[in-house]
């Protein structure tokens, strides 16, 4: 693990962490979580064992991963967000549910996770979608797909740079877009998705 900072206070088992990447006090990665290069763990953050951030993926603080929780690369994890992975918990041996009936939730590239939003397992947040603070998300989010409330709605979209995209889907930093169903790509001339 050359190059990767843990504080003091933190605490790291996994063996899979990318050169660059920071993990603060009071963070605890778990052995068998996959951490990227350049990442920031926030203070007081969990990463269980199972969980995948990609590179440059930013976890606030007070931010819990779990096992079954994909977070590809430019990822952003706000403070206090929460996410699941057992659609019906239950602590009773009797009726818990099996590990391998858990669900897994996957955060495409460039998302945003608002501040404690929440992420009901079994969804997939769409390539720089931005699901606004304090949603519910429910259901799947469209690429570039702008979500607030509860149960989370589409509300509009978002651009690569974090700004609503007007009516005309042209941001002002010079990115334009075409909608595909209900997600978005960019105009033809530009790179990306």
């Amino acid at each position: 693990m050359d190059a990767v900072f843990v504080h003091p206070q933190g605490m790291c088992e996994s063996e899979e962490i990318g050169e660059g990447t920071r993990i603060w006090a009071f963070a605890h990665v778990m052995k068998g979580a996959r951490i990227g290069r350049h990442c920031n763990i926030g203070e007081g953050s969990f990463v269980e064992g199972g969980a995948v951030l990609g590179n440059n993926v930013t976890v606030k603080n007070g931010v819990a991963v779990w096992d079954r929780v994909t977070a590809e690369d430019y990822v952003f994890l706000g403070p206090s967000c929460v996410f699941t992975n057992d659609r019906c918990p239950r602590s009773h041996p009797d009726y818990r549910t099996d590990p391998g009936d858990w669900r897994p939730t996957l955060l495409r590239e460039g998302s945003t996770i608002g501040a404690n939003a929440t992420i009901v397992c079994g969804v997939t947040i769409g390539c720089w979608a931005f699901v606004a603070a304090g949603a519910v998300v429910t259901r799947d989010v469209p690429t570039h797909g702008l979500v607030a409330g509860n149960p989370a709605r589409l509300i509009g979209y978002a651009c690569r740079c974090g700004t609503r995209l007007p009516e005309t889907l042209q941001c002002r930093c010079g990115l334009s877009y075409v909608a595909k169903g209900d997600a978005l790509e960019l105009a033809a001339g530009r790179s990306g998705a």
